[in-house]
């Protein structure tokens, strides 16, 4: 294979791009981990070559979120999914009255509502959104201090919408799906009873899910949670019950070590900060050309949704749109099936450098139609 085949940059929404420097280590460890003979993948997650590399991950996660002590990490897998139904499993027990508040501000956290309503009795705390455009006004909001938990995704991948503030909750346990953009910015976690994230965005690649969990909630688990779901057995186990993603813990660690070598959260926070400008301000500047439709306040750093031609999109632009991109190496820019239009996801690994070139593409593009 030649040496100077072109980059390609991946701007999908998870799995993402990694960072290069990430992927040239992994590659270069594959066959042989630190000189065992055998690779990562082979290695028995009880040995005390993978437990080295568990503890580190751990270790960077509480040193980059500044976790408090009380709190648990868990590496588990079935994904954010797996957590819709792991969250009320774990927590709707802490109340007699087995209900639960969720703030519903697009598919994902959509999904979780629904999920949970086969253990719980669910509350939307808010009017239904005729559309997934905007994070509902807290002055809006109706929470029910019965509630075992109160639940939100702090980034919607699909409708682009993010929430620039932590929920005051009223001294509730507050649950929330950080999946796609965790570590993009810090988080006072001492705020939260439970984080998860799936690493395939920002942390890592698709197989391991991130848990956070307030020591004080753990043991609350109904006799029909799934073992393996168990947040204290889990704790207990050291995320070890069974056999974790070992691979996938690799390569986050790996990951979790980039971002602390490039500046920390702080720092991820500025480059997203300033890459999804770069694309808002193409897309205002358009004369309608380009319509993102969700409101300024409420719009994503992570995931920048839009339409080309109309409000409601013109197909044949659309296509010569992503036609084009892809022959300039841009990849995975095509909205998700369930909406359309184009998405441009900028996670932590997707470089400034990167988002100026694609904002130059969609510059030209929009002066050539």
């Amino acid at each position: 294979m030649e040496e100077t085949k072109r980059q390609v940059v991946n701007f999908g929404a998870g799995p993402a791009k990694l960072p290069r420097s990430v992927m040239l280590q992994a590659q270069k460890e594959f066959v042989d981990y630190g000189g065992l003979g055998f690779s990562v993948m082979e290695m028995s997650h009880r040995s005390s070559e993978f437990s080295k590399i568990i503890n580190t991950a751990e270790n960077f996660l509480r040193d980059l979120l500044n976790i408090p002590e009380n709190y648990k990490i868990l590496f588990l897998q079935g994904g954010g999914t797996g957590q819709f139904s792991a969250v009320p499993l774990n927590l709707i027990g802490l109340k007699e009255g087995r209900c639960a508040d969720y703030i519903v501000t697009g598919t994902w956290s959509a999904k979780a509502a629904k999920e949970a309503e086969n253990y719980a009795k669910v509350n939307v705390i808010h009017p239904k959104l005729a559309t997934y455009t905007q994070i509902p006004d807290p002055s809006s909001w109706h929470l029910n201090p019965e509630a075992s938990y109160v639940y939100y995704c702090a980034n919607e991948t699909v409708h682009g919408v993010e929430f620039d503030f932590v929920p005051d909750v009223k001294g509730a346990v507050l649950v929330c799906d950080m999946s796609s953009n965790f570590l993009s910015k810090p988080v006072d976690v001492s705020k939260f009873g439970v984080i998860f994230a799936g690493a395939q965005k920002n942390i890592g690649c698709a197989g391991v899910t991130v848990v956070i969990v307030r020591e004080d909630l753990l043991g609350f688990a109904l006799k029909e949670c799934p073992t393996v779901l168990d947040y204290k057995i889990q704790a207990g186990n050291g995320s070890l019950y069974n056999t974790p993603p070992c691979f996938s813990i690799y390569i986050m660690q790996l990951v979790l070590k980039w971002i602390k070598n490039n500046g920390g959260a702080a720092s991820m926070e500025q480059f997203s900060l300033i890459k999804s400008q770069m694309i808002y301000d193409i897309i205002d500047d358009s004369h309608g050309f380009y319509v993102c439709p969700v409101e300024i306040k409420s719009r994503s750093r992570m995931n920048i949704p839009f339409y080309i031609g109309s409000a409601n999109g013109d197909d044949g632009l659309e296509k010569k749109f992503l036609d084009k991109a892809a022959e300039l190496g841009m990849v995975s820019l095509k909205g998700h099936r369930s909406v359309g239009g184009i998405r441009v996801s900028l996670y932590n690994a997707v470089t400034v450098e990167e988002a100026q070139n694609l904002a130059a593409f969609m510059r030209s593009f929009m002066q050539m139609h």
